[in-house]
């Protein structure tokens, strides 16, 4: 299979492109064509968001760790058991899954913290009794 050549010589690589993106390419009709002036403005666009250097440049950010064989096992077993797809996935999900701890966490601290500052009332258990037997009513049971 070609490739197509935008007109400043940037040549796509393919093993690169998501593979919509590609789908998009070839739909256009330019797969394996060279793409000189003549083609109109949004192909040279298209062709010029699918260049390597423009897909270098969204790429994400390598962060070399080392792991215990115990942790890389623990990671396996999650691939395989179809948590993600591979072990970067994991990783990734894993920052993820820890940072929305961390964040619930401080947000958790600080509601406590306003109720150590401010504690109920009585009038508080009240209002909110009553709030709560006026929503109660009003389901459609």
């Amino acid at each position: 299979m070609t490739f197509p050549v935008h007109r400043t010589g940037v040549r796509p690589v393919r093993s690169l492109l998501p593979q919509e993106l590609w789908r998009l390419l070839s739909a256009a009709g330019v797969e394996g064509q060279v793409i000189g002036s003549a083609a109109s403005g949004s192909l040279h666009r298209l062709i010029d968001d699918l260049s390597t250097e423009r897909i270098l440049q969204r790429m994400t950010t390598p962060v070399p760790t080392r792991f215990t064989d115990e942790e890389l096992a623990l990671i396996d077993e999650l691939v395989a058991g179809g948590v993600a797809e591979n072990r970067s996935a994991v990783i990734r999900r894993g920052v993820h899954l820890l940072a929305d701890s961390v964040r619930r966490s401080r947000i958790g601290a600080s509601i406590a913290e306003s109720y150590r500052e401010r504690p109920q009332s009585p009038d508080d258990d009240e209002w909110a009794l009553a709030n709560a037997i006026a929503m109660t009513e009003a389901e459609p049971w």
